[in-house]
């Protein structure tokens, strides 16, 4: 009996560090406006060789049609579509925080550097756009879509 529970118990505290550890940020997220608290869009976050990118897979409001494009863009994503855009590159997880790539504003069509969070559940996400330094800019709160 004593040995089946430590069996159980090992069970139980592998599954439950195997789950923290394997917490990335790669998946589907439902974007909230900062401004507004509302649903924005759905995004994709995706790995490769350690790098995270992010892509809009659908605008969440009434206006949002599927095929506009960002006027205000600067760089080569200028009359791209939004829906299908990557609007976060070169994220790298960095001493437990996701840091290092850039994220777009397609309202805008500015470019800032970029930090992730991921909280302990792994559900939300905290994403923050900066110029220069961290403190000067604006965050985001992303919820996972199961």
């Amino acid at each position: 009996m004593k040995s089946k529970l430590i069996v159980v118990l090992s069970l139980l505290i592998m599954g439950f560090y195997g789950s923290a550890f394997a917490a990335t940020p790669a998946g589907l997220w439902r974007t909230i406006d900062d401004n507004t608290g509302k649903p924005r869009s759905l995004v994709r976050i995706n790995e490769s060789n350690g790098e995270f990118s992010a892509v809009i897979e659908k605008g969440l409001l009434a206006s949002d049609t599927p095929d506009a494009v960002c006027d205000k863009c600067k760089d080569e994503r200028k009359g791209q579509r939004i829906v299908g855009m990557t609007i976060v590159k070169g994220i790298k997880l960095i001493d437990g925080h996701y840091e290092g790539g850039e994220i777009l504003d397609p309202e805008n069509g500015k470019t800032y550097r970029c930090l992730m969070k991921l909280d302990s559940s792994g559900n939300q996400l905290e994403v923050r756009g900066y110029i220069g330094i961290s403190l000067i800019g604006r965050s985001q709160t992303w919820t996972r879509v199961e």
